[in-house]
């Protein structure tokens, strides 16, 4: 009998695992057209499943999986107006309109215990926002000191009530989807709002910084299907965290380690880095790019990524691996305009500068000149040298030699070391198995610049002549 029951409740298991999702619409405002069912992610709706709407106004959406929890969406045809909502353990979910002028307060979903919770919220926020609005709208054309302070007083009371009412919702239901989303809209309020020293300003950011994830578990991959969970990441790592390459590790390791055990929050993460730091806003931030890389991508961690996205990945990453910034250059060995050949490592200068650049490149013939005059004006005095690589975009090095040898006259280049690479010398390098200089150099365009220092160490790279003046500058006043 034991065992009959055991079996019994094991089916019935299967039976409960199998049966997925069934999201029922009833708008009998629609006579036709298609609705979705889409989820949150980021800042996009996504399409989870599309439904025809019947004469009667009904639309079944069903799928022989769960649905993930996070934030849903009824798209209505048209794809003017939507309806959100929460899905978490609770599957079969019915929801009926009765008005779409107002979804908010005309609709009825059923079936989810969590979004009884959004919707009482939804229209709590409604009446204290009104209030609210209605404070600083008063306060802003009040005329005396008096009604401001009212205002104000008001203004302020509304809003504790507010937080008081998020407070207590997430003490009450602290593993509800509502608690989560709460505490991935919270700011965190630093202990000196009006800092005064310089001290206060760094204990501020010291404090914002180590409660940024108060009550955001990167074990709920529930906050990933949701509006708000982006935004605060992008702001984390734009703003917050040091811009440094190994603070940025730092933080991203710790971030994967604590979401490990929940795959969904795994793969977002990782997903989201690789794409923020594959081409950095900020030089040097390749370096995380490239640790992303060996440490996960390339031991086979991102098995979700498909054979092209891998290929991108490992191209860009062997492009960066030879070229990040504090790492030695890779030498060079090319041919100058007399045929001789001339190392990179044979440069003997403070700084040297690596220019990639072509004759017929509209930026190169721009620029080239406008370096060579700051060249001869400012950095020259610095013990600063130019290596000069002839680096077409389409044709070879000796069909445009010619062109390359005429610009580096008329423009009196003399002063630089400029160099080529003949077919001969390229073909052999590939024969040898070895990089290009476009691979050791990462160069997709022109012109690429390097800035190396006396030991030939990357110390800028991929900047404008003004920045790099900047950066010169810079180097020259700590040296000193």
């Amino acid at each position: 009998m034991k065992r009959y029951s055991f079996i019994v409740f094991l089916f019935a298991c299967q039976l409960l695992c199998a049966q997925g999702y069934q999201v029922t619409l009833q708008a009998p405002q629609y006579k036709s057209g298609i609705a979705y069912l889409t989820y949150h992610m980021g800042k996009n709706l996504n399409v989870q499943d599309s439904a025809a709407i019947s004469n009667n106004g009904s639309a079944v959406f069903k799928g022989k999986e769960k649905l993930p929890g996070g934030i849903y969406a009824i798209v209505f045809p048209s794809k003017r107006l939507s309806l959100d909502f929460f899905v978490d353990k609770e599957q079969k979910i019915n929801i009926k309109i009765t008005d779409t002028s107002n979804l908010l307060a005309k609709s009825v979903v059923t079936g989810s215990t969590e979004n009884n919770l959004y919707v009482q919220y939804q229209q709590y926020v409604a009446v204290k926002g009104k209030q609210l609005q209605d404070e600083r709208a008063a306060y802003n054309v009040s005329i005396s000191s008096k009604d401001s302070a009212l205002h104000e007083a008001n203004y302020n009371k509304f809003n504790k009530e507010l937080n008081d009412y998020r407070d207590i919702l997430i003490k009450k239901q602290p593993k509800s989807m509502m608690a989560a989303l709460l505490n991935a809209m919270h700011e965190t309020m630093v202990p000196n709002p009006k800092p005064v020293t310089r001290q206060d300003s760094l204990s501020n950011y010291t404090f914002y910084k180590k409660h940024y994830w108060d009550g955001i578990s990167f074990m709920d991959e529930r906050i990933i299907r949701t509006p708000f969970f982006l935004p605060k990441l992008e702001r984390y790592y734009r703003e917050v965290v040091s811009q440094v390459p190994d603070s940025i590790i730092k933080e991203a390791d710790y971030e994967l380690l604590l979401a490990r055990s929940c795959p969904e929050m795994y793969k977002y993460l990782l997903n989201w880095l690789t794409d923020e730091y594959i081409n950095p806003k900020y030089m040097g931030q390749d370096a995380v790019f490239v640790h992303l890389f060996e440490n996960y991508h390339s031991k086979g961690i991102s098995n979700w990524l498909n054979e092209g996205q891998m290929k991108i990945i490992n191209r860009r990453a062997y492009m960066l691996m030879s070229n990040l910034v504090g790492e030695k250059a890779a030498d060079l060995e090319m041919l100058d305009t007399a045929g001789k050949t001339s190392r990179l490592y044979d440069v003997n200068a403070d700084y040297t500068l690596v220019v990639f650049w072509d004759p017929n490149c509209g930026h190169c013939k721009e620029q080239i000149p406008q370096i060579d005059s700051i060249y001869n004006a400012s950095w020259k005095k610095y013990k600063l040298k130019v290596y000069a690589v002839l680096s077409p975009d389409t044709e070879t090095n000796d069909k445009i030699k010619g062109e390359w040898v005429k610009f580096i006259q008329e423009h009196n280049l003399a002063d630089w070391t400029n160099v080529y690479e003949t077919a001969a010398m390229d073909a052999a390098n590939n024969a040898a198995q070895k990089p290009s200089y476009r691979q050791l150099y990462d160069v997709t365009l022109t012109p690429t610049i390097y800035l190396l220092d006396k030991e030939k160490r990357i110390i800028g790279k991929k900047l404008t002549w003004q920045q790099l003046d900047e950066l010169i500058q810079v180097k020259i006043k700590t040296k000193g």
